[in-house]
């Protein structure tokens, strides 16, 4: 490995009955990556080694192999977007911020809420203080509200495990298109993975454009991209303003997707309290249901 990597974690592998992927094998193996997607990024950035050579996704273990984790020595620096974000939520391990709608969490460009994240946030004043925050969720670019942030390098690890055990329970609303069930569950698979939504009406008015429109909360019970618009347009209820999965005879233009994260809750992993959050509706969906 090169000088500007660190080893950060050792994992001797046990005897193995039948070899396996080197993707396969290790998620779960190192405390500070947890999930196999975080995994599958480490390996192809290099950052694990069998036997103390690269591993590639691709390499078997049969047993016996010495894996070692690092990582970079100094965080890549990235750019900074000053940009005022709703904190919800701040403690030295976690933050919970209302994400305004036409913004990318994370990615390559410049213009993401991560990159504004350092701007708004309190330096954590643990050991192992993140200088960049991480989201640990998505929202859709022109999706809004609550989005949970890890602000060190432990709390990040257990959030994460959180979410991969469902112990982070979700909450969105969402205005909805045309006669639609007063509740319901959603078990279509998408991309041939098993996916559940909730839903539930709030209130429904008449709409001379859009024959009803509800306004409706919906609970995702996996977590699949995208997952409660498409399972709405499933049932024939697309979300308004969603120029993907909406009907094009149907479609809201100028005020973006009407979906909000509206609620997280959690045990907090430090500190043992219940942590609840619910963000009111936005404006542009108080004009469209004034009396909720």
């Amino acid at each position: 490995m090169t000088s500007e990597l660190i080893k950060i974690e050792s994992h001797q592998v046990p005897k193995l009955e039948n070899r396996c992927r080197l993707s396969d094998y290790t998620p779960a193996k190192f405390n500070s990556v947890f999930t196999k997607k975080g995994i599958k990024k480490a390996i192809k950035k290099g950052f694990v080694t069998i036997n103390g050579e690269i591993g590639y996704t691709a390499d078997y273990i049969n047993g016996g192999e010495l894996l070692e984790l690092y990582q970079p020595k100094i965080p890549k620096k990235r750019p900074s977007i000053t940009i005022t974000l709703q904190i919800i939520y701040e403690d030295d391990y976690l933050a919970i911020i209302n994400k305004p709608a036409g913004i990318l969490v994370s990615g390559n460009k410049k213009y993401t809420l991560e990159n504004a994240l350092p701007n708004n946030l309190t330096k954590s004043k643990q050991k192992d203080a993140l200088l960049y925050p991480e989201p640990i969720h998505r929202l859709d670019y022109p999706t809004s509200g609550a989005l949970l942030i890890g602000k060190t390098s432990k709390a990040v690890i257990l959030l994460n495990r959180m979410f991969e055990q469902q112990q982070v329970k979700k909450k969105y609303r969402a205005i909805t298109i045309g006669n639609q069930e007063e509740n319901g569950i959603i078990e279509d698979p998408i991309n041939e993975k098993p996916s559940k939504s909730e839903f539930k009406i709030i209130m429904s008015i008449p709409s001379r454009k859009y024959g009803t429109l509800n306004l409706v909360e919906l609970i995702p019970h996996t977590g699949r991209t995208h997952q409660l618009r498409i399972h709405m347009s499933t049932i024939q209820n697309p979300i308004l303003g969603d120029l993907k999965y909406g009907k094009e005879d149907l479609i809201s233009m100028g005020n973006g997707l009407y979906l909000q994260s509206s609620h997280l809750s959690f045990t907090h992993p430090f500190k043992n309290n219940e942590v609840e959050t619910a963000i009111p509706l936005p404006k542009k969906f108080s004009k469209i249901f004034p009396n909720i």
